[in-house]
């Protein structure tokens, strides 16, 4: 599933091309709203929450969508042939004069009034690349579960939108704690929250989630899809394994956690690994700083 910032680059191209701009395509692909005419309505504004996409149409309609782990949304210049999929698997078409954007497989398409807008989005927390972002309250929702592991608490949109399952990891790593830690035990949850603001904000117009601050394919990752390969700290081997569900909509992806033995203090599960499972790891007397 995409992180906050991802579909923050999806609704910047999206506004890019689409913004301002009159339809003279729409085809919404979904039984719902497949009598649905759009055409001649203008895009007020293209905008992210969390990880979802609510293009705002003049009227007082709303697009609603959602890529979970599967939808796309690809842009092509008027004439050019669409290449993001088959035929079949297009949800929703939004056409200018001058550009398509072509929803591939996309599993949310909802049309509804924009004075509605809560009803869909309204459960999200603070959203973390959002110009009305809170870290009080977020830090205030996260609190109110202290015996929840602090993996499946980051990822729950309804805590702070926007964390997806590469920022869990590598916050989990950043503070030194396991993704199993109970939030309450997580010393200065407040830097934490902080952090996964900073670093959605430094990723939101780039491509790779950069934690480490080096943007080389191979480098950008503390721990994320490093299975058996050497800590960049410690050089332990990386443990993985799978987690619970992390909330409505979690997915078997948002359920894999990758953690250091050493650098990070806390309960584990059992790794698929080959290493094997602790209760505790290495590093169960030591706290790393946040980096």
């Amino acid at each position: 599933m995409p992180e906050g910032d991802s579909v923050f680059r999806v609704a910047a191209q999206l506004q890019q091309v689409l913004g301002g701009r009159v339809l003279t395509l729409a085809d919404l692909r979904v039984p719902a709203h497949a009598t649905a005419d759009l055409v001649g309505r203008r895009v007020l504004e293209v905008a992210p929450r969390g990880k979802h996409l609510l293009t705002r149409l003049d009227g007082g309609l709303t697009l609603h969508t959602h890529l979970r782990m599967d939808g796309r949304w690809k842009v092509f210049t008027a004439g050019e042939r669409w290449t993001g999929g088959a035929d079949w698997q297009i949800r929703a078409v939004l056409g200018t004069a001058g550009h398509t954007a072509v929803g591939y497989r996309l599993p949310v398409v909802e049309l509804l009034p924009t004075a509605q807008e809560e009803s869909t989005v309204g459960h999200l927390g603070p959203d973390l690349l959002g110009p009305g972002w809170d870290a009080e309250e977020a830090l205030r929702r996260l609190l109110a579960q202290p015996e929840r592991p602090i993996a499946p608490a980051l990822l729950d949109q309804r805590n702070l939108a926007g964390i997806g399952n590469v920022y869990a990891n590598e916050l989990c790593f950043m503070a030194g704690v396991t993704p199993w830690t109970p939030v309450g035990q997580v010393a200065r949850l407040d830097r934490v929250v902080v952090l996964a603001h900073r670093l959605l904000g430094l990723n939101r117009l780039r491509h790779g989630h950069v934690t480490t601050g080096d943007t080389r394919v191979d480098r950008r990752h503390w721990v994320y899809g490093r299975a058996r390969q050497p800590c960049r700290r410690c050089g332990t081997p990386v443990r993985t394994t799978g987690f619970g569900a992390a909330g409505p909509g979690a997915s078997a992806q948002d359920r894999i956690v990758f953690w250091c033995p050493r650098c990070q203090s806390g309960p584990t599960g059992a790794s698929t690994d080959g290493a094997g499972g602790s209760r505790t790891t290495e590093g169960q007397t030591r706290r790393r700083r946040l980096v």
